[in-house]
């Protein structure tokens, strides 16, 4: 445990370093140097975590946050229907159709994914409302063959609401052979989620309309989950599978959004990662710079090290003295880079845009990317390893200079004083 005569000397040393102007600017360096690196981490892990939250809204906007699949092995899926939309953590469950297809206009074909849902339960959809222009789910109704297509699909077609479009579904007849289905679907509306997977492939029908499109009489793809909790979805699923085949009943395949959606977060898991490294990086020069401080410190005070220790100062409390210098000028920096860090992401969304008519230039192009500002997430989580990491870094670097103080030898310096 350091004595108070330890900490007042450490606490007299730190102040000296104003006779040493060198030294007291490179101490000022490496405090400025860990509050820029601290607070760029917390701000850009706050944007990439609003990135990550937009990305997966957009995701789940139309596929909701789980699925069981009933395919042509499960005829009753009004069962499983009725079982699992009643389960605790499922919020609303709704059946649904997804057909392979090609999408004509004139002399345009495109490839799209045709899918039936229920407009009346919109839930696993619920998404889909505010992205819709010139439309709504309620323009979905049974037998009107009328259809929402998405953004990028119906720029790729050239067309708009009121428009007309040719489907055709390739279907199996009773011997077996592939004959076509073609049927011409109104444009009711535009949707544009943001995620190319949805609106360059996607054509929303009613239901039914889509069963008589892939000749179903009683069967669906399967049934989409909205759950109370979407990162309790997978749990849920688990759950509720439990359940089901508890009775001896056979289980279904089923799926969730962390399944069907996983190469986009591990892209987004691994940009994190390397940011935090590659920022790290500003952190580690910084306490380059601490350890160039001390050791400044410790050549100028070597009689004073001497002395003390003549004085019967160990060669712990010397090591303990210089720590604390080091420790306390590096978690200066930290705490100052955890205040403007919190400060800049909490009020991104003013910050960004005041710097923008600043510098007349644009972080994110209304004509290029889908969003037109920087979402931020603050997340204790990370707040806590980015200070955990700033602190560590700090504290290692007073390793080096303060095992150098305490290797001085006393005769030596006192020889020639």
């Amino acid at each position: 445990m350091m004595r108070p005569a330890t900490v007042w000397i450490a606490l007299r040393y730190l102040g000296a370093q104003r006779t040493n102007q060198f030294a007291s600017l490179v101490a000022l360096a490496s405090v400025i140097g860990v509050a820029l690196g601290v607070a760029a981490l917390i701000v850009v892990l706050s944007v990439m975590n609003g990135f990550e939250n937009e990305l997966r809204s957009r995701l789940v906007a139309i596929t909701g946050h789980a699925a069981v699949l009933t395919g042509n092995r499960q005829p009753a899926w009004r069962d499983l229907l009725a079982d699992v939309q009643g389960f605790p953590g499922v919020e609303s469950a709704a059946p649904y159709i997804e057909l392979e297809a090609m999408v004509a206009v004139g002399g345009e074909l495109a490839g799209a994914i045709i899918e039936g849902v229920d407009p009346t339960r919109k839930a696993p959809i619920a998404g889909l409302e505010g992205a819709l222009t010139g439309g709504s789910l309620g323009d979905l109704a049974p037998g009107s063959w009328r259809a929402l297509l998405g953004r990028a699909l119906a720029v790729r077609l050239g067309v708009g609401t009121g428009d007309t479009v040719r489907v055709l579904v390739p279907a199996r007849d009773a011997r077996g052979r592939v004959t076509p289905r073609l049927r011409e679907l109104t444009i009711a509306g535009i949707f544009e989620v943001g995620v190319r997977d949805h609106d360059a492939v996607r054509v929303l029908v009613n239901l039914s309309d889509a069963a008589v499109l892939a000749g179903l009489s009683a069967n669906v793809t399967g049934i989409r989950l909205q759950t109370t909790d979407i990162f309790s979805a997978p749990q849920i699923l688990q759950r509720w599978l439990a359940h089901w085949t508890a009775g001896g009943r056979s289980a279904p395949d089923t799926t969730d959004w962390t399944r069907d959606n996983a190469t986009y977060f591990r892209a987004v898991r691994i940009e994190k990662t390397m940011m935090t490294l590659l920022l790290s990086l500003i952190v580690a020069v910084a306490a380059f710079n601490i350890v160039a401080t001390l050791v400044m410190v410790v050549t100028d005070k070597r009689p004073g090290i001497a002395i003390l220790r003549t004085l019967g100062f160990s060669g712990r409390a010397v090591v303990a003295m210089f720590a604390l210098q080091g420790i306390l000028i590096g978690w200066a920096g930290v705490l100052m880079g955890i205040g403007g860090g919190v400060l800049l992401a909490t009020n991104i969304g003013t910050v960004a845009p005041a710097l923008e008519r600043l510098f007349g230039f644009q972080f994110m192009p209304a004509d290029i990317y889908y969003l037109t500002s920087l979402p931020a997430d603050l997340k204790g989580g990370d707040l806590f390893w980015v200070s955990f990491i700033a602190l560590a870094l700090t504290a290692c670097a007073t390793i080096y200079p303060a095992l150098r103080a305490a290797a001085v030898a006393p005769a030596e310096v006192l020889r020639y004083e």
